[in-house]
């Protein structure tokens, strides 16, 4: 069923070429939606990017794709100025996606690494936080949001929890679910529901860089109560369920999608 179809509903996915974002685009589309996906990918994986697009275009759906640095003011608004084309007045965004992962993983104290200083901290709560309110904002002003829409951004345990390297993303996943709360109450007005998706460990490209990673899979698969790792595909139907018209009352969340991994 395609509840979608007839709506022109788009989603506008932020990192959207790999991981939990382009399972969350496969998965919009199968049921209706359009889909925007602004990236940042090099020449070289441009073949097997554009593959995976053309599985997205076989659903029969609108698709557009920028390849951008999605953090530069200029280049959002050239975004925004051309999806208003495409949309011709009619189309709306009912569902904003923020998968960004990019950031420092650096120690706090090393004798044989970079340590992680002050602009690490800026670049990575820029990217991975702060940029979500910038392109709410900006979306918001060019009157594109849907009357019911829904903001769903990625976070992860490092939330709550400490892991070596890791200061600089889990300051910027505290500050992502901050964010999102408050647009959840002060954009609720306009129909605009937030929340955050905390997935379980996941074997996406963004875990590889993480040092120790093999670690943190096999301690994961024996504390998750299923034994196993979370699917890009699993976080990818919690936002197509949030996304659905019987969600509109979830607002101001963090919502674990992990197989009970939080659990122990």
């Amino acid at each position: 069923m395609k509840e979608f179809k007839n709506k022109n509903y788009w989603a506008l996915i932020l990192g959207g070429s790999s991981g939990l974002g382009l399972a969350t685009a496969k998965k919009l589309a199968k049921h209706g939606m359009n889909i925007c996906i602004v990236h940042r990918n090099s020449r070289l994986q441009e073949d097997e990017i554009q593959a995976e697009f053309e599985t997205i275009k076989n659903e029969g759906v609108k698709f557009k794709s920028f390849n951008i640095d999605a953090f530069k003011v200029e280049k959002r608004n050239e975004v925004i100025e051309e999806l208003k084309e495409i949309f011709g007045g009619n189309g709306k965004i009912r569902t904003l996606v923020h998968s960004v992962a990019k950031g420092n993983l650096k120690p706090m104290v090393s004798n044989e690494k970079p340590e992680l200083k002050n602009d690490d901290f800026n670049l990575t709560i820029n990217a991975m936080a702060i940029s979500l309110y910038d392109w709410t904002k900006t979306i918001f002003e060019a009157d594109l949001f849907s009357e019911d829409s829904r903001i769903i951004s990625f976070t992860s345990e490092g939330n709550t929890k400490a892991w070596p390297n890791y200061a600089a993303v889990s300051a910027a996943k505290v500050t992502l679910e901050a964010i999102t709360r408050n647009v959840a109450l002060e954009f609720a007005p306009y129909g605009i529901k937030a929340n955050c998706i905390q997935a379980g460990v996941t074997d996406t490209s963004s875990l590889r860089m993480i040092p120790g990673s093999d670690k943190i899979i096999e301690h994961t698969l024996k504390r998750n109560p299923n034994k196993k790792l979370t699917q890009p595909k699993d976080v990818a139907n919690a936002v197509y369920l949030l996304s659905k018209d019987e969600a509109s009352w979830i607002t101001g969340t963090v919502i674990p999608v992990d197989g009970g991994e939080h659990l122990s």
